[in-house]
């Protein structure tokens, strides 16, 4: 095949994948993961689980942060430089690796997690906050066991831009699986937990020194060349 059969391309700005441009030298600050859950309930079973993760990803090494939604304002108030609003997009930024953890309410996630997601854009100036982070999914149900929140929390990551890792967990009856001092009990679910955590582990230490190439695109190069080309343009007229 030759340059003549591909005649849509810009061979400028056209990129061979390479191997050899993936880093060796990787980073060694400890990987930063930020974790949100969807409950404001005093006893939060969404929060008592991403406490339990946040345990499990400080033992790994993990440099921890978990956002409180209480407080947040509705999106489209338009008070974005709310203090609620600057920190958690200040927490997107900061993060190499997610965990999103919602209760299932009617046979969804609630309006409480998917506000925090609607108040980051998939670009802050030229900063994209999300964009090539990875992701574990998570959702505690009420009732028997159910995958429709994590589905839903799957397709919310894909539009942000995010690396969700193949592993997930639905807790199901989650009031029956914490004891009295709101730890989890030992069970299939928590073992479960610990495999998304590890795997979360796993793929952020993989990915974390490599995101600028891996979400690097063609049609982004062209675009920006031709954005160049014409402010170049401009300039000389």
């Amino acid at each position: 095949m030759t340059q003549n059969d591909l005649t849509h391309i810009d061979f400028t700005q056209l990129e061979t994948p390479d191997f050899h441009r993936f880093t060796s030298t990787p980073s060694t600050h400890k990987p930063r993961i930020l974790l949100l859950y969807g409950s404001l309930r005093e006893r939060s079973f969404s929060r008592l689980v991403i406490e339990e993760c946040a345990r499990i990803l400080a033992h790994f090494g993990a440099d921890v942060k978990i956002f409180n939604p209480e407080g947040l304002p509705q999106t489209d108030s338009g008070d974005d430089q709310h203090p609620k609003v600057v920190e958690l997009r200040e927490l997107m930024m900061w993060s190499e690796g997610q965990v999103w953890c919602s209760p299932e309410r009617h046979g969804s996630m609630t309006s409480i997690f998917k506000s925090q997601i609607d108040w980051v854009p998939l670009s802050i100036g030229s900063v994209r906050p999300t964009q090539g982070k990875t992701l574990a999914v998570m959702q505690v149900c009420g009732g028997s066991q159910s995958f429709n929140v994590v589905n839903q929390l799957r397709i919310l990551g894909r539009w942000m831009r995010m690396f969700t890792i193949a592993n997930q967990s639905s807790v199901a009856k989650a009031f029956l699986e914490f004891d009295d001092n709101d730890r989890m009990k030992p069970s299939a679910y928590y073992n479960r937990i610990v495999d998304v955590m590890e795997e979360l582990m796993k793929f952020t230490l993989l990915l974390r020194d490599n995101t600028e190439y891996l979400v690097d695109r063609y049609s982004e190069r062209v675009e920006s060349a031709e954005q160049l080309s014409q402010r170049v343009n401009q300039s000389s007229i």
